[in-house]
């Protein structure tokens, strides 16, 4: 980019600049300018930020009796499998990145399940699908949540999981106030699952959604979880629930087996990373998306940024077109590790990422691009830090809301329907294969800066999460956005291209602009060949917790599009 041009971007953002530093900093703080925003949450001890404001609660009460992070955020997703099943539950995986105060390093969990052994790609074709449902029994995988409660447990945890459980067993039992958003999805959800076998006993025992402010209760869901506390985690995957959950998967022409459930483990894997402007960002290695995050970076990392205005076009259209280019090698070789071989170190090189960035035009939005030539849903996310240092990124799933329907008798929860984003594909990296790991679109995140904790920070929201994940360290590093303004920041989404199914979008797909971008911004890239929409919705929900270090306090801040509560003491 010329000097020239840049001088003229400066000249039309310091305007604008100003007006958001006065929205975020001075006096009464305004609505309706470029976005709204509010406080950050400043705490000296501990801190935790969920997506339901009791969930966060239940964190800082397991810190405040003497747990740490790990403690706390397992009880944190305990209560969140209760309060907001729309987004988790025990029948779905889970991730973490950890940062672990006594090693000093940061440590990586892979707790998603495998596909049915018993279930073939054969089948499929025989039975003449061109994908796999999104409901029902056939895109069910393993649970992997529990086991990765268990496995961060005996790694980190130090209170007993009788005590980390018991908030959710209370609530689940006598009962919680449903929160507003997460009312609206359990509201739009009924009409869809009630189909399925034991999804209205437990999900709409009234034959309808809780409603906002309702009181509402789990007691099946208290039975399993006091089960959990009391037999550990083979109860789970051996025990009673495993036989539950197979003999009603016989019994509604499913495929998910006993033997299945038995022979499921957890990973523990190296956090992957790239440098952006001397913050080393991290995320998790492929069956998940977050390379993609790292991809996009990389890209952009080949401009001034920051001299660009944040609402602005040109901003709009590079990212957008950054994200294309990682978008295509996330459908072309993102798979599980253990089937396929994903030049993960070559994907997030600065190398790849330089000869990417060439086929960039400033002038022109791309329809397509081909994937790079290599040498060879809704979420719940949460956070928490405890006093010693220690911080936790996790994120969990069900995949599309509140899963797959399917709901075993007297268990209280659902399970998933991660299955769903196999490819039917045989020639697809993702293709489906029995006990593979499905291409996974929930991903924690964690930001470092000179080998130490800065950000543990996550984005929900199916394919939004990479494109969110970026565009916060972008907010944070290039537009020196608080953290809480980070996230409340308009967003861009753009859907599109290639998709890990195999499916390819036409044109360019669309591109989606939250309020807060100026028309003229739209009017400009439309003008560079994007379809573009307004956006309602799908963008994602944050959290996130920073450390100051020159304080050594905690920063919080949490989505403001969602339910989410962050909190400290």
């Amino acid at each position: 980019m010329s000097a020239n041009f840049l001088n003229k971007v400066r000249i039309l953002w310091l305007p604008l600049l100003a007006l958001t530093m006065t929205v975020a900093h001075g006096g009464d703080r305004l609505t309706g300018a470029s976005f709204a925003t509010r406080s950050e949450v400043i705490a000296p001890r501990a801190m935790a930020a969920t997506s339901q404001p009791l969930a966060t609660q239940v964190a800082l009460q397991i810190m405040r009796e003497g747990g740490n992070a790990i403690d706390a955020a397992i009880a944190a997703n305990a209560a969140l499998g209760l309060m907001e099943p729309t987004g988790c539950g025990i029948g779905g995986d889970l991730y973490a990145i950890v940062w672990d105060a006594k090693s000093k390093k940061l440590y990586g969990l892979n707790a998603s399940g495998r596909s049915p052994q018993s279930l073939t790609l054969k089948y499929f074709i025989d039975n003449n699908y061109d994908s796999i449902p999104s409901h029902g029994p056939l895109p069910v995988s393993v649970p992997g949540a529990v086991d990765g409660w268990f496995e961060l447990h005996d790694r980190f945890g130090s209170k007993p999981m009788k005590t980390i459980l018991a908030p959710a067993i209370e609530y689940a039992r006598e009962g919680f106030p449903v929160s507003e958003l997460i009312a609206y999805y359990w509201d739009r959800s009924v009409p869809r699952l009630s189909a399925y076998p034991g999804f209205s006993e437990v999900f709409a025992p009234d034959g309808r959604a809780p409603r906002k402010g309702e009181m509402f209760r789990n007691p099946a869901l208290a039975n399993t979880y006091e089960t959990l506390a009391r037999d550990g985690r083979d109860a789970f995957y051996k025990g009673r629930i495993a036989r539950t959950i197979a003999d009603y998967m016989a019994e509604h022409d499913g495929f998910l087996s006993y033997e299945d459930l038995a022979a499921h483990s957890s990973t523990w894997v190296e956090p992957v990373s790239t440098n952006y402007r001397g913050y080393d960002v991290w995320e998790l290695p492929p069956n998940g998306q977050g390379i993609a995050a790292l991809q996009i970076l990389n890209i952009l990392e080949g401009y001034d940024i920051g001299m660009l205005d944040p609402t602005g076009p040109e901003y709009v259209h590079l990212f957008t077109e950054a994200k294309k280019l990682a978008f295509e090698d996330r459908a072309h070789f993102y798979a599980d590790l253990d089937f396929v071989d994903v030049p993960v170190e070559e994907l997030v090189s600065k190398d790849y990422a330089s000869e990417r960035r060439k086929l960039i035009d400033p002038r022109s939005a791309a329809r397509s691009y081909p994937a790079g030539q290599l040498a060879h849903g809704d979420t719940i996310y949460l956070t928490t830090a405890d006093a010693q240092g220690n911080m936790v990124s996790l994120i969990q799933s069900n995949y599309r809301g509140m899963g797959s329907g399917m709901t075993p008798p007297g268990l209280g929860f659902i399970l998933q329907d991660r299955g769903e984003l196999f490819s039917l594909d045989p020639d697809h990296a993702n293709v489906y294969e029995p006990g593979k790991r499905p291409f996974h679109t929930i991903i924690p995140a964690f930001i470092t800066r000179d080998g130490k904790p800065w950000v543990s920070f996550g984005l929900m929201g199916g394919g939004m999460q990479p494109q969110g994940h970026a565009q916060i360290v972008i907010n944070l590093v290039d537009f020196g956005m608080n953290l809480q303004e980070a996230g409340d920041a308009p967003r861009i989404r753009h859907d599109g291209s290639s998709e890990p199914t195999g499916e390819r979008m036409q044109d360019g797909g669309w591109l989606f602009l939250e309020s807060g971008f100026p028309q003229t911004t739209v009017r400009k890239l439309t003008r560079l060949g994007h379809r573009v929409r307004n956006g309602v919705g799908g963008f994602g929900g944050y959290q996130a917790i920073a450390f100051d270090a020159e304080q050594g306090v905690y920063i919080g801040a949490s989505e403001s599009r969602k339910d989410g509560h962050a909190a400290g003491y």
